[in-house]
């Protein structure tokens, strides 16, 4: 159902309900690529779930638990695709607030997330405001093997403790310097 959500997202669906619409509305190809079972003979889809269980799922999930499952099967599946030539690996951290997205209070949602410079999402994480992306950082990556990896952030991950918490792990960075460490911009 997870699988179908995110097809119905895909496919232009801004909402629980558009979302649970599309899986019921979906083409018979499409609910037989996603998993769900088809009569053979009817050529119709049997077993797809009501949208009240659809909602019900979309909403008690966690966030960051579906995060760190996806995030952990692309970079599963990005593996096969590095070669034996590439020394480095470039990954990139930035924060950004997801457009028409409302949490609790109405305020927007942040992300902070790691992407490749292969276009492989590593992991991502909510955060309270974009305040918050210095302390999300070491979190984000912790879990990462960062040997032989180059971090870009932005100049608010400029920090010494950044810097000593990635190359106790193995990694290099590059830091965007402004005007939150004067001496060092001079």
């Amino acid at each position: 159902m997870v699988t179908a959500a995110a097809a119905g997202v895909l496919a232009g669906a801004r909402s629980l309900t558009a979302i649970a619409k599309w899986i019921s509305d979906a083409p018979v190809w499409a609910s037989m690529a996603l998993g769900f079972a088809v009569d053979p003979f009817a050529k119709t889809v049997v077993t797809l779930p009501h949208p009240a269980t659809v909602m019900r799922l979309l909403t008690r999930l966690v966030g960051d638990v579906l995060d760190a499952a996806v995030s952990a099967s692309l970079r599963a599946r990005a593996v096969g695709r590095t070669t034996a030539k590439a020394r480095w690996r470039a990954v990139a951290v930035d924060g950004k607030q997801l457009r028409g997205s409302r949490a609790a209070g109405g305020k927007a949602v942040w992300l902070l997330a790691a992407m490749d410079h292969t276009g492989t999402a590593l992991g991502q994480q909510q955060i309270e405001a974009k305040s918050n992306e210095t302390r999300a950082f070491v979190s984000l990556l912790h879990d990462l093997d960062l040997d032989n990896t180059v971090i870009t952030a932005d100049a608010a991950h400029t920090q010494h403790a950044n810097g000593r918490w990635l190359r106790d792990r193995g990694a290099h960075y590059i830091a965007a310097v402004k005007g939150n460490h004067p001496g060092l911009l001079e």
